[in-house]
């Protein structure tokens, strides 16, 4: 989508960007076209009502049925060891004990009475095994094809549109789940209702990629196109078991992983092995870069049994790699190993991870753009407010510079080597949380992560001149003084502290606040910048009232006279609501 800096064609942008974001908006309610209305009898109802279906095959391990699952917490005895399931995770214990051995007879036994949920998430209380054979002998047998949809996901909330006969608008219903869009899509089809699904909306796909549908017959074809694009695992074991070992190794070759967690022998060790990149290279050469960039090389293998497939690591020095794990959960983009004693990592594919560090690479990356202090924490305390809104810029020559209040602040910078890899100094006046000797662990387009024995630095790039969105917001940003409109804190509303001031950005980063008489009151810095959403960085002088309004802020709608902007809080919830307007 593009954005036309002199017209308002960024508002619809921002309208949709804030409702595949959170969904909570009001969204216009027309009457519905033929096209649009969901009946009884219309293909795309059924195809919706198949995408909610529950899907039981999670818990294939124990229960061997895919049409049902069993409600949590359930406790089994597996091959004489009992278990108690609190979770999904605990599917994976009960496989463990499986893939022990290869050559015994794994038996379960689950410990009764149980609620089983049926694929239309009726709940039934089942007291014996007898009781149990009885529901699950409808289910189609392991891997044969079903009629729920699994590789795609609607992204909740979403709302549709209730009408009558005489498509008269008779209420709205808000949808949070697949247990309440199956529910609903039944009413549909038993013609309780017509209704009409208020569009966008966001579908997830089965490798965690996001799409955007406007329409009914964009929802159809993404549900159509992704109906049979992914292995829906309803084999009678836990995880993706059912690949080949040529489906496996092609998918290792295919991108760098990187260790996200990582347990050895009961210890957790993903503080030391966080990041570390792993390339799967033809040949059997499998090479790890540790954080730092130092590379180690080893071998890798394969091999698939009854029960699965295992990866065989082996290395002279990185000793807590060298095992053979079993692949016990595998998508797209994720893999999950496991060895009974306590041995457990997940990899993810990150197929943007630099592996062959240099020093011109490094100087070269760090030229290209601006960087942005994403997060800094210093002897586990978090700093990265005070650079809010400051960004940093590398020069040839070994200079870099960081804009403050508007103006730029000169230091130098060096990439050195050390045995452990490559380390970036820093010497900025002014900025000890910068003036460190950091180790580079991570180096990706647009990112760059790192770290020294008490701290830890992520940068990310921000070039501004080429985003359609942030040059619009910026434009109107600095044309003509601003006034805070709205200012909630909780429930609390504290516009009356801001009355009367007059906000100025300006083009150079800096932003001032002049009081009635026109005396400068507070001087500080901005920054527009996307990060999965667009941001408004403000950074003022920590005085009261403006210096409570230092903050990223998501950015939730805009025009060329208005901003409105929101601070959620770690659950996702609004805490806070900042309006800008322009003054007349």
């Amino acid at each position: 989508m593009k954005t036309k800096m002199r017209t308002l064609l960024l508002i619809p942008f921002f309208a949709l960007l804030l409702f595949t974001s959170c969904q909570d908006e009001v969204i216009e309610i027309t009457e519905p076209t033929e096209a649009e209305a969901l009946t009884a009898s219309s293909e795309l109802t059924a195809m919706i009502s198949s995408t909610a279906k529950m899907d039981g095959s999670k818990d294939n391990v124990i229960d061997n049925a895919s049409c049902l699952s069993v409600q949590l917490p359930v406790t089994v005895i597996a091959n004489g060891i009992e278990v108690k399931i609190t979770t999904v995770e605990g599917y994976k214990t009960v496989a463990a004990i499986f893939k022990e051995f290869d050559d015994d007879d794994d038996k379960l036994q689950i410990m009764y009475p149980i609620t089983i949920i049926l694929s239309d998430y009726t709940e039934v209380v089942v007291n014996n095994r007898e009781e149990f054979i009885n529901l699950a002998k409808d289910c189609k047998g392991e891997n044969e094809e079903d009629d729920d949809i699994e590789c795609i996901d609607f992204q909740y909330p979403i709302s549709f549109s209730v009408y009558n006969r005489e498509f008269q608008l008779i209420n709205t219903v808000t949808i949070e789940s697949d247990r309440q869009l199956f529910k609903f899509m039944h009413r549909v089809k038993n013609n309780e209702v017509i209704a009409k699904l208020n569009y966008p909306v966001t579908m997830e796909l089965a490798d965690g990629t996001e799409i955007i549908v406007k329409n009914n017959i964009d929802l159809r074809n993404a549900i159509a196109e992704a109906k049979n694009a992914c292995d829906e695992d309803d084999d009678n074991d836990f995880g993706d078991d059912d690949f080949t070992k040529e489906r496996l190794d092609n998918l290792l070759k295919q991108c760098p992983w990187v260790v996200y967690e990582f347990e050895r022998n009961d210890d957790n060790l993903i503080e030391i092995y966080r990041e570390y990149a792993i390339v799967f290279k033809e040949d059997n050469v499998v090479r790890v870069r540790a954080r730092g960039g130092n590379i180690l090389t080893g071998t890798w293998s394969t091999r698939v049994i009854n029960d699965g497939a295992l990866i065989k690591l082996e290395f002279e020095t990185l000793v807590d790699f060298s095992l053979e794990w079993f692949v016990y959960d595998l998508d797209p983009g994720r893999i999950k190993l496991f060895k009974a004693g306590g041995n457990r990592a997940i990899l993810k594919k990150n197929c943007d991870v630099v592996i062959d560090f240099t020093k011109e690479r490094i100087e070269n990356y760090l030229q290209e753009c601006l960087w942005r202090v994403a997060r800094l924490s210093v002897n586990g305390i978090d700093n990265e407010k005070e650079y809010i809104g400051t960004p940093l810029k590398f020069f040839p020559n070994n200079v870099v510079k960081i804009r403050v209040n508007g103006e730029f602040v000169e230091g130098t910078y060096q990439i050195g080597v050390r045995n452990t890899g490559f380390v970036l100094q820093i010497n900025l006046a002014g900025r000890p949380n910068l003036q460190l000797e950091w180790f580079i662990t991570l180096l990706e387009p647009g990112l760059i992560k790192l770290e020294n024995a008490n701290s830890r630095m992520v940068l990310e790039r921000h070039c501004p001149d080429v985003d359609g969105d942030l040059i619009f917001i910026d434009g109107a940003l600095v044309t003509g003084l601003w006034e805070v409109a709205l200012y909630k804190d909780g429930n609390e509303d504290k516009t009356s502290n801001y009355a009367m001031y007059s906000i100025d950005f300006r083009i150079t980063g800096n932003v001032k606040v002049f009081n009635p008489n026109n005396v400068l009151v507070n001087n500080g810095s901005w920054l527009t910048y996307r990060n999965n959403g667009l941001f408004l960085g403000l950074l003022f002088e920590n005085q009261p009232p403006f210096g409570a309004l230092t903050h990223r802020w998501v950015i939730k709608e805009v025009s060329a006279g208005r901003i409105e902007l929101k601070d959620l809080s770690a659950s996702g919830s609004i805490e806070k609501i900042l309006v800008l307007e322009k003054k007349s």
